[in-house]
């Protein structure tokens, strides 16, 4: 038994806790929300996981120090505040912890992937260069996990030890969990997806079908893996599962918080209010100012996430922006 601490009870951090509680650890949840710990410790209930019950043996605490001693600690908080949660929890955190991090995203001004705001943040104090840093990412909807629905994941780390620590760890017969040396693809595969998912979100809502959607998918994924390999990424990381697999997921899934925003957006509702309607982080929209000045920092093409960027920020017609987008100049598929 490993005594794993994650940090944040969101419906992702609770439905790990759950899976790993089952899987024979000693699990703690730590919220900064305020009353949100006792609440969940009194529940055993989270209202976005309908009909999953929270195992007994998980704990709930509202302070940091309980990542002390833990064997994995975990960041399972909204990607704009990993930075001020490891500043947090950093006075209790061992100086070669094993830090686990299974958000999404890219901070805007320095465009570091999750785990290098752990780092960085981290390392402040001069005591934790020898953190063990891995990124858990890939098509895994927290309402399905937390039903013991066949889920595989990545462990990604250039530790490959640390890796396959947590392959170990959060392994179970209902999740399974491959590890990879690339984690930088795979953490901008799980930044960029989300804008992706976006854009199938708007549109669907403007009502179109499959063709369409297949279409943003793979050449999605296209602009994906051409920025990948200007920042010196394994493209083979893109055809795996924290790649097209969790596009995948996430552009055509009911449980996607970032298409369903988009659909809101494709109908017509301001992006803050469908952030509002949704009622969840949408993970793609705090992304996407990093995307778009990371793009243009490595001149790298990326049409439909700078689509996405005119109909959010610039309050572009959507129609317009599909048909600018379909007359393009022509193109070789494969870039020949």
């Amino acid at each position: 038994m490993s005594n794993i601490t994650i940090l944040g009870a969101g419906t992702w951090g609770v439905a790990l806790s759950r899976s790993l509680c089952n899987g024979g650890h000693h699990v703690t949840v730590w919220s900064p929300v305020p009353g949100e710990a006792a609440e969940l410790a009194a529940a055993r209930a989270h209202k976005n996981l309908p009909g999953m019950t929270i195992p007994a043996a998980v704990a709930f605490t509202d302070d940091p120090a309980a990542v002390r001693g833990a064997d994995a600690v975990v960041f399972a908080v909204p990607s704009p505040f990993v930075r001020s949660t490891t500043a947090a929890v950093r006075p209790c955190l061992s100086p070669d912890a094993l830090v686990v991090d299974v958000a999404k995203g890219l901070e805007e001004k320095t465009f570091f992937t999750m785990t290098e705001i752990i780092a960085d943040e981290a390392q402040k104090d001069g005591r934790h260069a020898g953190l063990r840093l891995v990124a858990l990412s890939g098509p895994t909807h927290a309402e399905e996990v937390a039903r013991d629905l066949p889920t595989a994941i990545v462990a990604a780390s250039r530790d490959e030890r640390a890796a396959r620590t947590v392959q170990t760890l959060f392994s179970t017969p209902f999740l399974r969990v491959y590890t990879n040396n690339d984690p930088h693809g795979v953490e901008l595969c799980g930044a960029f997806k989300n804008i992706v998912a976006l854009a199938a979100g708007i549109s669907d809502g403007l009502g179109y079908e499959d063709n369409t959607k297949a279409a943003l998918i793979t050449r999605g994924m296209a602009e994906i893996s051409r920025l990948g390999r200007a920042l010196g990424c394994d493209e083979r990381t893109f055809a795996g599962l924290a790649g097209i697999g969790d596009l995948i997921v996430t552009c055509t899934s009911t449980h996607s918080r970032n298409h369903n925003a988009g659909y809101l957006i494709g109908q017509g509702i301001a992006a803050d209010e469908a952030v509002r309607r949704v009622g969840m982080v949408v993970e793609g929209l705090n992304a996407l100012p990093a995307a778009v000045a990371l793009a243009e920092k490595n001149r790298v093409e990326m049409p439909i996430i700078a689509a996405v960027w005119r109909i959010v920020k610039e309050h572009a017609d959507p129609r317009a922006t599909v048909r600018e987008l379909m007359c393009r100049e022509y193109k070789n598929e494969i870039g020949g």
